[in-house]
C-alpha cells in the first residue's frame, strides 16, 4: 500500500498508477537493506570514534585493488566530454539557465542544493519532465522569457542520500527512503538517459545496494542493462579508502568519481571529532592544496584513470557581483583552482554560476585539447598511503575569531533560507548549500569540545560562541523587516546542532522532520 501525503499542482502527472507501483516495488525490495547499511554506518563510526578500529584500506578487498584487468563501462552518450559541469537545484528558471549555460553537464540537485519541501521535490521532477518534452517556454513575473536552446547540457540527477526519508510518500506505513523516491520518479519518467550522481556513500556495500537498485529498475522498466550511469561523490573519509571497490561494484553502471570539499571535511570532523589531533583550522584554510586533501584528490584521479573512469573536480562557488574589481580577483582565483585540477588530470570540474562556465572551459580546453577527457593519462607517479589520507595535522591549526564568526554567520543565514524553502543560497558572493552549514556547525562543535585556542590566545568556549552568535543573529535579523520566524528557528537549530555535547549526524534529518514535513 502506498499513500501520498501531500498536494501540489500537477503531482498526479508524477504519481500515476504505474509510477506508484514502481515506487512500491523499489521500497519493498530495498528499504530493508538500506536500514541495515545505516546501522552498519552507525556501528563503524562508534568503533572509529572509540579507537576500536583504525581506518585503512580493506584487506578483504585487496584482490579487487590488485587485479589490473577490470575496467568500468565506457562513457555513456552525453557523458563522454564532461569538462565543465554546472550544479544547482531543479527550479524552473535554474533548469533553463543551467541547460543553456554552455556546460556539458548539469547536475540537477535534489540533495544539498534543494530544501526538501514537498513543493520543491514535486516541482523539480516536473521541471525535468517539462525540459525533456520541450515545455519550458515561459515568461517570468518580471517579464523575462525563458526557453531551452538547441544544445542543452546533459542532465545528471543527484538524489538525496541514503540517510534521508520522504515523509510525504508512505509505503506499508513507513516513509520511503528519499533516495528511492528521487531516483524512482526520475527514471520512471526519463528512461532514455537515466544518469545520476550518488551522494554521501560511506563504503562499497552502499554502492552495491545502488547497483542492485539499478539492475532491478532496468529489469522492471525494460531498459537495457547498463543504461543507467552513476557518478559517485567521494565526500566521506571512509569512502576515500574504498574508491576502487566502489567503482568495481558499479562498474557496468559507473560514470566515475567526484572530489567534493565541504562534505569531505564535514565527514572528517564527524568521524574523528573526538580526537584532539584531528582539530582543523578555519575552513577557509582547509584548501584542496593542503597535504591530506591533495592526497585524496590525487588518489581519486589515479584510481579513476586506472579503471577507465572520469575524475570530476570540485566546485567553484563564486557568484559574480556588480563589483568589477572583486569579480576579476575571484575569476583569477577560480582559474588557479581549475588549473590545479586540470594539471592533476581531472577530466572536468564543477561551477555554480553560468558566468564561470567559460572560465572553467578555457582551462580544461588548454589541457584536454580536442580530446573529450584525460582518462588516458595514468598517474603512475601517485603513491598515497593511509597515513597520507589521515594526516589532518597537515592542514595546520590556525583558528581565528573571523573563522568562528564566519561559520556562525553563514550557518544562520543558510539555515534561515533552507527552512524557507531555498537550498542554494548566495551568501557573501558564494553559492552555499547544505554542506556549508554542516561543516560550519561541526567546526564550532569541534572547537568547543577541545577548547581550541584562537590565534590571539583566547579559548573558544560557550561564552565566546554565545557572544558571537548573538551578534551575528542581530546582524542577520537587521537584514529583514519585522520578525523572521525562520531566523528564530535557525538560531534554535544551530544551538541543537552545534552547541550540545553530542554532535548530531546531519542537521537535515532533524530539521526536515521538525519543520518541512507536513
Amino acid at each position: 500500500m502506498i499513500e501520498i501525503r501531500g498536494s501540489e499542482n500537477r503531482q498526479d502527472e508524477l504519481f500515476t498508477p504505474d509510477a506508484l507501483a514502481f515506487l512500491v516495488e523499489l521500497d519493498r525490495r530495498f528499504a530493508g537493506a538500506r536500514v541495515d547499511l545505516l546501522e552498519r554506518r552507525r556501528r563503524r563510526r562508534t568503533r572509529l570514534a572509540r579507537g576500536a578500529e583504525r581506518l585503512g584500506f580493506l584487506p578483504e578487498t585487496a584482490a579487487i585493488r590488485d587485479d589490473p584487468t577490470w575496467r568500468v563501462a565506457a562513457p555513456a552518450p552525453g557523458l563522454v566530454d564532461r569538462r565543465v559541469e554546472i550544479t544547482g537545484p531543479p527550479q524552473r528558471t535554474m533548469t533553463v539557465n543551467a541547460l543553456n549555460s554552455g556546460a556539458k553537464v548539469w547536475l540537477a540537485d535534489f540533495e544539498d542544493a534543494t530544501s526538501p519541501t514537498w513543493e520543491n521535490i514535486v516541482g523539480g521532477q516536473l521541471n525535468l519532465i517539462d525540459a525533456r518534452e520541450g515545455r519550458l517556454d515561459f515568461v517570468s513575473g518580471a517579464g523575462k522569457r525563458y526557453r531551452v536552446g538547441d544544445d542543452p547540457a546533459t542532465v545528471v540527477v543527484r538524489p538525496r542520500g541514503w540517510h534521508l526519508v520522504e515523509k510525504h510518500v508512505v509505503v506499508d506505513g513507513h516513509p520511503m527512503p528519499a533516495a528511492l523516491v528521487d531516483f524512482g520518479l526520475y527514471i520512471f519518467h526519463n528512461r532514455e538517459t537515466p544518469y545520476f550522481y550518488l551522494p554521501k556513500l560511506e563504503n562499497h556495500r552502499e554502492a552495491r545496494l545502488w547497483n542492485d537498485v539499478f539492475c532491478h529498475a532496468q529489469h522492471l522498466l525494460g531498459i537495457p542493462y547498463g543504461t543507467i550511469r552513476a557518478t559517485v561523490l567521494i565526500e566521506t573519509i571512509t569512502a576515500a579508502f574504498e574508491m576502487e571497490e566502489i567503482l568495481y561494484e558499479l562498474r557496468d553502471h559507473s560514470g566515475g568519481l567526484n572530489a567534493g570539499r565541504w562534505d569531505y571535511i564535514f565527514s572528517v570532523i564527524k568521524t574523528f571529532g573526538a580526537d584532539p589531533d584531528a582539530v582543523l583550522p578555519d575552513r577557509a584554510k582547509v584548501r584542496m592544496t593542503v597535504p591530506f586533501m591533495r592526497a585524496y584528490t590525487e588518489l581519486l584521479v589515479k584510481t579513476c584513470h586506472k579503471r577507465g573512469a572520469h575524475a570530476i573536480g570540485g566546485m567553484a562557488a563564486f557568484i559574480p557581483s556588480r563589483d568589477t574589481a572583486a569579480n576579476e580577483r575571484a575569476f583569477a582565483h577560480v582559474r588557479v583552482d581549475k588549473e590545479r585540477e586540470a594539471s592533476a588530470g581531472f577530466d572536468g570540474s564543477w561551477v555554480a554560476h553560468p558566468a564561470l562556465v567559460p572560465v572553467c572551459r578555457d582551462v580544461f580546453d588548454r589541457h584536454v585539447g580536442e580530446n573529450p577527457h584525460q582518462i588516458g593519462r595514468q598517474r603512475f607517479d601517485v603513491d598515497v598511503t593511509a597515513e597520507d589520507l589521515l594526516d589532518f595535522a597537515s592542514a595546520g591549526t590556525e583558528v581565528t575569531e573571523t573563522g568562528v564568526r564566519n561559520n556562525i554567520a553563514v550557518a544562520l543565514r543558510y539555515l534561515r533560507a533552507w527552512l524557507g524553502g531555498t537550498g542554494a543560497v548566495a551568501i557573501y558572493d558564494l553559492m552555499e548549500d547544505a554542506a556549508t552549514a554542516e561543516i560550519a556547525r561541526c567546526q564550532i562543535w569541534q572547537w568547543l569540545r577541545h577548547g581550541t585556542r584562537l590565534t590571539d590566545g583566547r579559548t573558544i568556549d560557550h561564552e565566546l560562541v554565545a557572544k558571537l552568535l548573538d551578534e551575528e543573529y542581530t546582524a542577520a535579523d537587521a537584514e529583514t523587516e519585522g520578525r523572521d520566524e525562520n531566523l528564530a528557528r535557525a538560531g534554535n537549530l544551530f544551538n541543537r546542532m552545534a552547541l550540545q555535547p553530542d554532535l548530531p549526524e546531519f542537521f537535515t534529518t532533524r530539521a526536515y522532520a521538525t519543520y518541512l514535513a507536513r
